[in-house]
């Protein structure tokens, strides 16, 4: 291979004017880091922007008060507690079976055009607008079984957002294995759940922990689902844990305060509000980037 190349030049396609290729590399590599450069400053200019009216201005008071629609001052406790109990039930449900479904799709389910046609209808509904699922919400939880706007419906209704995303990165991440790792598990006697659990999984674990960080943080700040299902008001309790109390999240009382609240402090509301919703964003993605750490760790040590 090396003799024809240089019996013929012009085979090799790197072959050129060296001085040529290396500004073209320098040009590409300045462009790279142009970019990157820009990107990186405007998610910090953004978050400053939303971060300095509102966080220097937060108080105990405003986190675990009550809201008030009337009197300034009010407080956002209610729909923190609602944001974090939807997000939790949220979760269990999708969790296990976005999981359950990528691994069937990649591991047991058949090269046919069924599976094919699934996973495209997987596939869309990851792209369909959060705003369905809530009127889905809505025919299933209010008008059939009749139990109004709640905090059950709400977290149902976050789950059935959640599962397409769910399903695609569990299915792919597994799928990006290796296919070394999975026959030396099953060359070591390992049985197909066993190479699942402690093969495959651990191996996907970086690209399913980065799946449940986006849909963890998409539910957080989620707003047209909980408005039409659980409702734009709380039970007026701090620790209303009944899944059949009026559920709104944080992110619904920062866009009622913005659009309907009459207090003469809405704007100052609004924008703690937004500051205590990012931050509480970013903790979400950091909680959840501790078990690859941790995983990443053991690995090395191994």
């Amino acid at each position: 291979m090396k003799h024809t190349l240089e019996m013929n030049p012009s085979a090799n396609p790197f072959s050129g004017k060296k001085g040529l290729n290396r500004l073209k590399d320098r040009m590409f590599t300045g462009i790279v880091w142009t970019l990157g450069v820009l990107i990186i400053a405007f998610i910090f200019g953004l978050l400053y922007l939303i971060l300095q009216d509102g966080l220097p201005k937060i108080t105990w008071d405003f986190i675990f008060g009550l809201p008030s629609e009337i009197d300034e001052g009010g407080g956002i406790g209610p729909t923190l507690i609602n944001s974090f109990y939807i997000l939790f039930i949220s979760l269990l449900i999708s969790i296990p079976l976005g999981m359950a479904a990528g691994i069937y799709l990649a591991e047991f389910a058949p090269d046919n055009k069924l599976i094919g046609f699934v996973r495209i209808c997987v596939e869309g509904l990851a792209s369909v607008p959060s705003i369905i699922f809530g009127l889905f919400g809505i025919a299933l939880f209010v008008e059939y079984f009749e139990i109004g706007l709640t905090i059950l419906g709400g977290a149902v209704s976050l789950a059935f957002l959640n599962l397409p995303v769910l399903t695609r990165v569990t299915e792919e991440s597994i799928r990006s294995v290796p296919k070394e790792l999975k026959s030396a598990s099953f060359a070591l006697g390992g049985t197909h759940l066993q190479t699942i659990m402690r093969a495959l999984i651990p191996a996907a674990l970086s690209g399913i922990i980065t799946g449940i960080c986006l849909v963890a943080g998409r539910a957080f700040g989620e707003s047209a689902v909980i408005i039409l299902t659980a409702g734009v008001t709380t039970s007026g309790e701090m620790w209303d844990f009944s899944l059949f109390s009026p559920g709104a999240t944080l992110a619904v009382h920062l866009w009622y305060v913005q659009s309907e609240a009459i207090v003469g402090d809405a704007q100052e509301i609004a924008q703690k509000a937004a500051a205590v919703l990012v931050f509480v964003v970013l903790l979400i993605n950091l909680v959840f980037r501790i078990p690859l750490w941790l995983n990443a760790r053991r690995t090395k040590r191994s």
